[in-house]
């Protein structure tokens, strides 16, 4: 089963929004058991500076997206701090 899953991004350096969202659309696992890929970002208005929709078909793939956010040495720059959004309900059609 292929879920999906959101992150909100905030920025340390505004006016990156763009280059944050360049670097991760398109994204996607280069591991042969890897099945993650960020199926979409784009900057937000409000608390947040960037949305980013993710899929994968397990729950430790999110780790690695979310962790390719904080360690990334662009992106380290850039973001302040992110929050993952998970619905509780696995089967939820999408």
């Amino acid at each position: 089963m292929i879920l999906s899953r959101y992150i909100l991004i905030r920025l340390k350096v505004i006016g990156s929004e763009w280059k944050v969202v360049d670097k991760l659309n398109g994204l996607k696992s280069t591991e042969s058991e890897g099945d993650w890929k960020v199926t979409y970002a784009t900057p937000i208005y409000g608390g947040w500076d960037v949305i980013v929709e993710c899929s994968f078909s397990k729950l430790k793939d999110l780790d690695k997206i979310v962790t390719f956010c904080r360690v990334d040495k662009d992106l380290s720059q850039w973001i302040e701090e992110t929050t993952t959004l998970m619905g509780s309900k696995n089967d939820y059609p999408s």
